[in-house]
């Protein structure tokens, strides 16, 4: 009962103002550093993403259209919680709720920019593999392998076990059973 009481205080610390100035916070600098590349370069990414949609073209070498790629990467970041996310917000905070949520998504396209610039540039090679993610670059590009580690220990028990019981009210008998 203490570790759920421990674990339920650093939550509502962590999720509260504190996240949402450090997350759109590094987004407005990330939009500022990057000079507006959202705005700047949205034609080009347009064109990139929808340009040969409707062309008959077979995949590159690697065995991915650009489209197909776009899908894969929506698939993988959109789920229910998302959509889930955005009904609660707009049932809890009315239709103001969406104008936040476009304005913390405008500034989350730089974050999410420079996260998969960073995993571009910070990949490993294993086996013929190509290895690559947020723990690789922090290991890499900050030179931090403990920190790597703690990060992919606590993404581990973040979605592996805490992600188990997604709906707050039924947390504590979810964690009973384990």
């Amino acid at each position: 009962m203490q570790l759920q009481t421990l674990l339920e205080d650093i939550n509502s610390i962590l999720w509260g103002p504190i996240m949402l100035i450090l997350l759109v916070g590094t987004g407005v600098l990330f939009t500022i550093r990057l000079r507006g590349l959202q705005v700047r370069k949205f034609g080009m990414a347009f064109k990139q993403t929808f340009g040969g949609m409707f062309k008959k073209s077979q995949a590159d070498e690697d065995g991915m259209s650009s489209f197909q790629a776009l899908a894969t990467a929506i698939a993988a970041q959109v789920g229910t919680g998302n959509l889930a996310g955005v009904a609660t917000a707009i049932a809890l905070g009315g239709p103001g709720a969406i104008f936040w949520m476009w304005v913390s998504g405008f500034f989350g396209m730089a974050t999410i920019f420079a996260e998969a610039v960073l995993a571009q540039l910070h990949t490993e090679k294993r086996d013929g593999e190509i290895t690559g993610g947020p723990a690789y670059y922090i290991k890499n590009g900050l030179g931090s392998k403990g920190l790597a580690t703690f990060f992919a220990i606590s993404i581990i028990i973040a979605l592996g076990l805490w992600g188990i019981c997604p709906i707050k009210l039924h947390r504590r008998s979810c964690l009973r059973g384990f």
